[in-house]
């Protein structure tokens, strides 16, 4: 009938109470035993003294009266035990409800989360991306391409000379004083010969990476 005069107590706040009101008894469960220790020891000194004195009857009387008081604090130990299980249970309750509190808000957020998501808009976000990402990595690949593609004539054409300049300097050739020495038309003719050859096959070549490069790009344009 709380509920006629106030607020209704919530099951963490009986917890509370029960387990605050079990703690107060294992502390006054405490203090009684160690009274009763303190009472052992008193009476273990008047026994020893009184046996010293002769006094047998007193002795016998007190003796009587030392195995109550063990027999007493034996028990208040497994009171203090048992109440302190109790204790722990309690705690443990407090634990598992304010979990399941926690899991309760959390199975609430996800589901207004969930309940948001468009799961056909977030797949066609993710198409979207998806597509994206491959063209970004195609123009990425064309670049680089068309880089290594411009450079690479370069790139051979000075390892080539420099390949060609050791050759001739392991055999002790001079490649500038056999061109002073050679005929002026058997030099030339060759050269220029070389010349037109790599001219038209530099043609060659740049039509066909021309070429690809276009595809590729045609390629990027439909997408």
């Amino acid at each position: 009938m709380s509920f006629l005069f106030g607020k209704r107590k919530t099951p963490a706040e009986l917890l509370r109470e029960n387990k605050r009101m079990l703690d107060k008894s294992i502390r006054d469960i405490e203090r009684e035993r160690q009274g009763l220790q303190t009472q052992e020891k008193k009476l273990i000194a008047e026994i020893k003294k009184s046996a010293k004195q002769g006094q047998m009857g007193a002795v016998k009387v007190m003796a009587k009266d030392l195995i109550r008081t063990r027999h007493q604090i034996e028990k208040f130990y497994k009171l203090k035990s048992q109440l302190q299980g109790v204790s722990l249970r309690i705690q443990t309750l407090k634990s598992t409800q304010a979990m399941g509190e926690a899991m309760k808000g959390v199975t609430k957020a996800m589901g207004q989360m969930n309940r948001q998501m468009n799961l056909p808009s977030l797949q066609k976000i993710m198409q979207e991306f998806e597509r994206q990402n491959e063209k970004m990595e195609m123009v990425t690949e064309v670049m680089g391409d068309a880089i290594d593609d411009a450079l690479e004539g370069d790139e051979e054409e000075e390892e080539t000379e420099e390949l060609v300049s050791q050759v001739l300097d392991e055999i002790g050739i001079d490649i500038n004083q056999e061109l002073v020495n050679a005929p002026s038309g058997a030099v030339a003719a060759p050269a220029t010969k070389g010349k037109v050859a790599q001219a038209e096959a530099t043609g060659n070549d740049d039509s066909g990476i021309d070429s690809d490069l276009q595809a590729r790009l045609d390629n990027l344009r439909r997408m």
